[in-house]
């Protein structure tokens, strides 16, 4: 696992697999950004995410190009980017849809806390 309070890109369905089965090992939170390189809202929120990142050390913070990890999108259901996910022990938490700092921020320490 990467250094704590960095995002970790995944580029493959292995990478992904990979972090979702020692985050459900450490029972860490996982903060999933689903984006898109040509999405303007997904550029103006990537700043917030890492910023959380470095201050949520205890849970792990990933992004999703959904072109690039297609069918990770299509099984997390992920129809808009932004979209961010939170998921502890391999279940769906909680969603949030848009590029909203204030929300996102919210969920973090919600779901962190527990």
């Amino acid at each position: 696992m990467a250094g704590k309070g960095v995002v970790i890109a995944c580029h493959t369905v292995e990478e992904w697999n990979q972090q979702i089965q020692l985050s459900k090992e450490s029972k860490k939170l996982v903060v999933v950004d689903f984006t898109a390189s040509w999405c303007p809202p997904c550029r103006i929120i990537a700043p917030i995410f890492a910023e959380l990142a470095k201050k949520f050390t205890n849970a792990v913070f990933l992004k999703v190009d959904v072109d690039e990890l297609k069918t990770v999108s299509e099984e997390w259901q992920v129809e808009a980017m932004p979209t961010f996910i939170f998921i502890k022990e391999g279940s769906l938490l909680d969603k949030l849809v848009g590029a909203h700092k204030v929300e996102l921020r919210k969920k973090v320490v919600l779901h962190s806390s527990n």
